[in-house]
């Protein structure tokens, strides 16, 4: 089996749709349709700071990131942002999520990005392992308030 992570094209919208639906799913949430089809746009917009890397296994797109740069008031590069990491059910435990998470590591590294960041669900154990294996939890606790 071989995975590689690319850069997501015009062309990888209707597998990214089916990964992305499976991805709300499995967090048990809905995101309005338009919400969905900004998202896409906004991958490929030059003016925006949301960048997707997609997983493929022998061809077929069986995984991707959503992340996004922005600058920080602690450090004098930018950080990214990890928002969402989802491999497809059959590919887990195969080193897709490992793949995607290395990718984004060197990612930041070449382009000098000072931190990567990301949360997830404190039930989300097998995600868990995954990032432990990177980095322990820094202890945050997130706060949200939706307008």
């Amino acid at each position: 089996m071989t995975v590689t992570i690319r850069g997501a094209r015009p062309e990888d919208e209707a597998r990214w749709r089916e990964l992305w639906a499976g991805y709300l799913a499995f967090y048990e949430v809905t995101v309005d349709p338009d919400i969905t089809d900004a998202t896409w746009r906004r991958v490929f917009d030059p003016a925006s700071a949301i960048f997707m890397r997609v997983a493929e296994v022998d061809g077929k797109m069986m995984g991707f990131t959503l992340g996004l740069t922005h600058e920080g008031t602690w450090i004098h590069g930018k950080d990214c942002y990890l928002e969402d990491l989802f491999v497809d059910p059959a590919a887990r435990g195969k080193g897709v999520g490992r793949a995607l998470m290395d990718d984004l590591v060197s990612l930041c590294r070449k382009n000098g990005w000072s931190r990567l960041y990301w949360h997830t669900s404190e039930q989300n154990k097998t995600a868990r392992a995954l990032y432990d294996s990177y980095v322990k939890s820094d202890g945050h606790i997130r706060y949200r308030i939706i307008f």
